[in-house]
């Protein structure tokens, strides 16, 4: 074929392209921000824990100015998946991809949230001397919750469904260990009362991390449902058994 109807074709075989080309571009960069907000999660969860333990003000400081970033992040991305949106108009996968990762950054800003208000609460836990089992065992929650968000962040990067449903499960392994650590807490509030003030500040603590656990486990089936289509079931399992702790009469 030759002539205007062969160049009008060509033309729009190579203005197809570059849609193609360019949409691609747009849901790569908006998987960047979602790496990069992964990142900064986990640095912010891992930088608040050493200053609670460490009674470190300088680190704690520096996680509360780390929350204005990802914020900003979190905005950049709302804004670059509404525009792609609006001119792009994705359908099925490209459309579950960004609708997924606006979901998925509301859950890392959260997180980041959460990581910000175990900061704040050092300078006050920091005047008082925390004991070292509790300092153990509020440590290894920490790294419970770590593995959770660097995973889930991985896995999903990695388009690994079947791990991130793994992944999701393994809250409960949280779970369990946030229902330790408060029983753990209301003993040592007991046996002095002078611990109260410090204690009640950890169980803040103790708590935001458990929650930080369930922002995970959401992301986790949000990043399910945009590599399958399909949904992660609704009971997953669920140990903070809390609610069901009380002091001793």
């Amino acid at each position: 074929m030759s002539g205007p109807a062969a160049n009008f074709e060509h033309e729009d075989r190579i203005m197809g392209e570059h849609t193609v080309a360019s949409f691609d571009e747009d849901l790569a960069q908006i998987s960047k921000l979602i790496s990069d907000m992964g990142d900064l999660a986990r640095l912010m969860v891992s930088g608040s824990t050493k200053a609670l333990l460490n009674s470190d003000n300088t680190l704690a400081q520096r996680v509360v100015s780390d929350d204005a970033i990802m914020d900003a992040r979190q905005r950049e991305l709302d804004d670059r998946a509404i525009t792609l949106i609006a001119k792009r108009q994705p359908m099925a996968n490209d459309l579950r991809a960004v609708v997924g990762s606006i979901r998925m950054a509301g859950d890392l800003e959260r997180i980041g949230d959460l990581a910000k208000n175990i900061a704040k609460r050092v300078g006050t836990v920091g005047l008082s001397v925390t004991p070292r089992d509790l300092s153990h065992s509020i440590d290894a929650m920490a790294q419970l919750v770590l593995i959770q968000v660097q995973g889930v962040i991985e896995e999903y990067a990695a388009k690994d469904a079947s791990a991130l449903a793994k992944l999701r499960n393994e809250d409960e392994r949280i779970d369990v260990k946030y229902t330790s650590v408060f029983r753990e807490l209301l003993t040592y509030m007991m046996e002095d009362p002078r611990n109260i003030t410090a204690c009640t500040h950890l169980l803040f603590c103790a708590k935001n991390l458990e929650r930080i656990g369930d922002h995970v486990t959401n992301i986790a089936e949000n990043a399910y449902y945009v590599l399958t289509g399909s949904q992660l079931p609704a009971n997953r399992p669920k140990q903070d058994e809390t609610a069901m702790s009380a002091p001793a009469a």
